[in-house]
């Protein structure tokens, strides 16, 4: 009878630890995807407002179409890109250049340089810029930490039984990693 009780404790042990280590994985995960879409949220927010600049700067700056529509490319290749973390972050860095040309034309002109809605617009995406690299550092902290659970032991047999796979971070080319450069 003893043995019995004791085999039961311990099946009930193993069960119970399964349900513990289930739960963290599906809770890290669900982290992970809240995080992505946070990230996903602000580069949508970014490309918004990208038309609203390039058109403030189209009416000063004329002649400096291909600048301009480097930009258009750059905000349609990211709006087409898929949503993974390295798809994003090839975006992202085609992005980051284009608005840091587009940045550089108010040196050029004086007159974009102080008008109030290019001001505007280039302050509220530096803004935008910062929660971007907020939401990603939140992002990648996310997959680290479930990535981690994937590794360890004993969580590692049941995240392998139960199909749980490695994500990706986000990480951005060495270029993209500082928003750009705004001087007023």
């Amino acid at each position: 009878m003893i043995p019995l009780i004791v085999v039961l404790a311990v099946l009930a042990l193993v069960a119970l630890l399964t349900v513990i280590a289930y739960n963290r994985l599906v809770r890290r995960r669900n982290q992970v995807d809240n995080a992505w879409s946070q990230i996903d949220v602000q580069l949508k927010r970014r490309l918004d407002l990208i038309p609203n600049l390039v058109e403030t700067v189209k009416g000063y700056a004329a002649h400096e179409r291909e600048t301009l529509d480097a930009v258009v490319r750059a905000r349609n290749a990211a709006l087409a890109a898929p949503s993974t973390p390295a798809a994003q972050g090839e975006a992202d860095t085609i992005l980051t250049g284009a608005l840091r040309q587009l940045f550089a034309l108010n040196e050029a002109y004086p007159d974009l340089k102080a008008n109030q809605n290019f001001l505007a617009l280039q302050e509220e995406l530096t803004a935008t810029e910062g929660r971007v690299s907020y939401a990603r550092q939140f992002y990648n902290d996310s997959v680290l930490s479930f990535n981690t659970s994937l590794e360890t032991f004993p969580t590692l047999l049941l995240a392998r039984m139960l199909g749980f796979t490695k994500r990706d971070y986000f990480e951005a080319e060495e270029g993209a990693k500082q928003p750009p450069q705004v001087s007023f």
